[in-house]
């Protein structure tokens, strides 16, 4: 698995090769001209290193499902991430700190936690990230998420917004 990572992808079990595949060649198409993609130890999970911004990539990936959904045979969501830690209580709740200046004061946020190959508890984590984080907490319709992705001993972490996350079989249906 790649251990720098700015895009996570998720699909069938078993069919991670051709959502490798499918991933590749949209992302070529959206101008990476060589994106590293790889399974990662999970299964259902591709992870992938875009030269593009990893927000920039999803809307241009969610043009694509808009105009032509036959492209996504594979992939069911597309999430970015910002950054790689270690799987470590205590640089996921630096990180998170650091990215919590960016959720305003008039804003809520909440924490969504996606553990893999990992003993940490999610209440551990709450504990560690959310006293830190000084703003409204709103678990049913955020404005910004705090986004933490375990997989064994890496940690991706990102804010984003809800719409940020291109949740393909919903977005065909609409």
């Amino acid at each position: 698995m790649l251990r720098d990572f700015n895009l996570l992808a998720t699909t069938n079990r078993r069919n991670e090769r051709n959502a490798c595949s499918e991933l590749r060649y949209l992302l070529e198409k959206i101008g990476d001209s060589a994106p590293h993609i790889d399974k990662s130890s999970a299964a259902g999970l591709i992870a992938a290193k875009s030269d593009l911004n990893p927000f920039d990539a999803v809307e241009k990936l969610r043009e694509i499902l808009i105009t032509r959904p036959y492209e996504f045979r594979y992939i069911f969501r597309i999430i970015p991430i910002e950054r790689i830690v270690h799987t470590d209580l205590d640089e996921i709740a630096k990180t998170a700190l650091e990215f919590s200046s960016r959720i305003a004061d008039d804003e809520t946020f909440r924490i969504t936690i996606e553990k893999r190959f990992s003993t940490i508890s999610t209440h551990d984590i709450i504990e560690a990230v959310a006293p830190n984080i000084k703003k409204r907490v709103n678990l049913s319709s955020p404005a910004k998420i705090l986004l933490i992705e375990i997989i064994g001993g890496f940690t991706g972490v990102s804010i984003i917004r809800p719409s940020d996350i291109l949740a393909v079989v919903k977005e065909k249906m609409l």
